[in-house]
């Protein structure tokens, strides 16, 4: 499946020449796919908001007795012809549609920043390629100004051996330079690993062009009681996306309506449907924050066409519920 994703990442990008632009584009035809599991999600959850009320007369009512509640509950789904889960089966199918996403994005990174890589090690005086977006230096690293635009030891720590002997065939190894002549395609396998990517980074590290670019140099450093941080002289990004996928990730909770009842039988338990509305903006702005530019602009852009969709499904179904009111009011006139 990661195949198929990044195959139809990699051809989008070769109608549109920017990896920026064919993630917006992979990203609506992914929302396209979704879209009729979000109008029946929608519905559904409609008909469980209109009922609330009703759940939450119930459970004032038997909140001693809750065989009874959840036998008149049972009955109140059956007469208003809804279902608790029929609202969230449709949306769970967009969660392995993200896990999906995720590995395809973190594979697909690892190689761009790997042959990044390739590219300075053959040619140490200029700078690689880079794919970038808009504000966005370097779509493969994170769209932060603590991040750097080059790849550093942090990422390249991260990328697993499989990813490496992609590239580090024993053709391309041959080409590497004397510094780094000790390498083998063993190297990027097992245990070697760690201390080749150390090698390989303290060589970085040392080359004009890393230098020249100011790339992974701190201009500002941040000592906190627990912690310091480095905004760097060339940062990769300027943190938007992290902030767009928080705030868009708001909106969306609040446009959602709620399944649950507002009253609670026992007023001591936690609302956690409170929790939730900040629980997810909160892990939309840390995983977007951490990861890397294309995944970001990935997350942001689902989340805004998410939150159009919702517009104007809601928009249809407001205009269907009025025309079938009218319809009952002419009906109860005759």
């Amino acid at each position: 499946m990661n195949d198929f994703m990044t195959g139809i990442l990699a051809w989008l990008y070769t109608i549109l020449g920017n990896y920026g632009w064919a993630m917006v584009v992979f990203t609506l035809l992914i929302r396209l796919v979704l879209m009729p599991f979000d109008y029946k999600s929608r519905v559904s959850m409609r008909k469980m908001a209109k009922v609330q009320p009703k759940m939450a007369e119930l459970q004032k009512k038997y909140a001693k007795d809750q065989n009874k509640l959840n036998q008149k509950m049972s009955e109140l789904y059956k007469q208003e012809n809804v279902s608790p889960l029929s609202g969230c089966l449709p949306m769970l199918l967009s969660y392995p549609i993200l896990i999906i996403m995720f590995s395809a994005m973190r594979s697909f990174a690892n190689q761009q920043v790997v042959r990044q890589v390739v590219e300075i090690l053959q040619n140490p005086d200029v700078l690689p390629a880079f794919d970038g977006w808009l504000w966005i230096r370097n779509l493969w690293m994170p769209d932060s100004p603590f991040a750097a635009s080059l790849p550093d030891y942090n990422t390249l720590r991260m990328i697993p051996s499989d990813i490496w002997l992609k590239f580090m065939n024993p053709e391309l190894i041959a080409t590497l330079p004397e510094a780094l002549s000790s390498l083998t395609v063993d190297s990027f396998a097992g245990s070697e690993l760690a201390g080749t990517i150390t090698l390989i980074s303290n060589y970085l590290q040392s080359l004009p062009v890393y230098e020249s670019a100011t790339a992974i140099l701190p201009g500002w450093t941040f000592n906190l009681i627990f912690f310091s941080f480095s905004i760097m002289k060339e940062f990769n990004g300027l943190f938007l996306l992290p902030i767009f996928s928080g705030v868009s990730q708001f909106l969306m909770t609040k446009l959602t309506p709620q399944q649950q009842p507002q009253a609670q039988v026992d007023p001591n338990q936690p609302n956690t449907g409170k929790f939730m509305n900040w629980f997810f903006p909160i892990f939309s702005l840390w995983i977007c924050s951490s990861y890397n530019g294309a995944f970001a602009l990935y997350w942001v852009t689902s989340n805004l066409i998410a939150i159009a969709q919702t517009f104007i499904i809601n928009k249809m179904l407001d205009e269907k519920e009025k025309k079938q009111a009218n319809l009952q009011l002419e009906a109860a006139k005759k």
